[in-house]
């Protein structure tokens, strides 16, 4: 009989199973030596600064934290995302202004521009399963209206916009590491940063402190985010593996399309845009809870990435309601994300296809 298959299994190498180890024999567990290399290392990959954090949520609101978003502003974002994309906005006392989504079921870019308003300060995109946006295209419309982008690429690091690195370019730039990303450090995240914002970054990562040999002083409101050691260590070894586990995933994603030819699936690559494909999501007709279970039945995992926030409550009670996003709801309700993962093969894929159409033809 076959075993469940998850839609995520998280895969460390023996190098990073050793150097987590070693950090914990060191006697030094939280951010030091191994925060400072691996800090080195993805400002080498992206050829930028970068800091890291404890979670990629920190990250996003110490990038909004930077930028001085606060009372009164508006953060032009997406309602198709993880809820912490809008939470975080709210954390730093901001509005959230959701425009919809377009078949590439990120922000539509043509919307973007009837959103803002003088209060607006920041246009935000998701990168939903590691795709990225038009790149030439958003940043063309902050620069026309002076707005700063906080690129929300929690899902695409290894994911590319004309044959260059999310990341490498741009304003400031958003990462997770939490446990299913295409690489990680159990959790964790980090910001590529402007030259000139990375100290205001650090600070506001440790409680809003500088150290002036023994003494220190606190002149910013900053919190608890900085990454363990140990966090670090597993990131340095995971960094290593980031284009191969990518260029895996690919081959697994190729799969898929040529099996489930006829479902509702995601935009492939083009020549400009190359994802990650941290994700691969398809589009069910009928009830998802019905289609879930019914996968679950052949011991195959399945998830919902994501339903649309504007219809959580806490939305719901700033004025959101159903209708105002129709593009994002119509996804929102029939998005299901199947397994993908390096340690998948061939046969995986056909076995989760084969369930799929399976499951989809029993709720005609």
């Amino acid at each position: 009989m076959s075993e469940f298959l998850p839609i995520c299994r998280p895969q460390l190498s023996e190098e990073a199973i050793e150097a987590a180890t070693a950090v914990l024999r060191s006697g030094w567990l939280t951010n030091g030596p191994q925060v400072v290399k691996f800090e080195d290392a993805l400002s080498e990959y992206f050829g930028r600064p970068t800091r890291t954090f404890n979670s990629g949520t920190a990250s996003l609101e110490v990038a909004l934290r930077v930028i001085g978003v606060g009372k009164g502003d508006e953060v032009i974002t997406t309602p198709l995302s993880w809820v912490a994309t809008a939470n975080v906005i709210l954390a730093v006392g901001a509005t959230p202004v959701f425009v919809d989504v377009d078949e590439t079921r990120s922000m539509d870019l043509n919307l973007v521009e009837k959103a803002i308003t003088p209060a607006t300060k920041v246009i935000m995109p998701v990168y939903l399963s590691g795709r990225p946006v038009d790149m030439d295209k958003l940043y063309d419309i902050a620069r026309r209206h002076k707005l700063r982008v906080v690129e929300d690429a929690a899902q695409a690091l290894g994911s590319t916009w004309k044959g260059k690195r999310i990341g490498s370019f741009g304003d400031i730039i958003s990462f997770s590491f939490q446990a299913t990303k295409n690489i990680t450090t159990g959790e964790g995240g980090c910001l590529v940063l402007n030259e000139g914002e990375v100290r205001l970054a650090e600070k506001i990562r440790l409680q809003g402190v500088t150290r002036m040999g023994y003494e220190m002083e606190v002149d910013v409101l900053g919190g608890k985010y900085n990454m363990t050691d140990m966090a670090a260590a597993i990131g340095l070894c995971e960094l290593k593996r980031l284009d191969s586990v990518c260029a895996k995933r690919r081959q697994l994603v190729l799969a898929y399309f040529e099996a489930l030819e006829g479902c509702v699936l995601p935009l492939d690559d083009t020549d400009e845009i190359k994802s990650n494909w941290h994700l691969f999501q398809i589009q069910v007709s009928g009830s998802r809870s019905a289609f879930q279970e019914a996968m679950k039945q052949q011991k195959i995992g399945t998830a919902c990435h994501y339903p649309p926030i504007h219809l959580f409550q806490l939305y719901r009670e700033r004025g959101f309601e159903e209708g105002m996003f129709p593009m994002a709801e119509k996804i929102g309700k029939s998005i299901v994300s199947l397994p993908l993962f390096p340690l998948m093969g061939q046969d995986d894929v056909k076995r989760v296809a084969a369930a799929v159409i399976a499951a989809q033809a029993q709720m005609k």
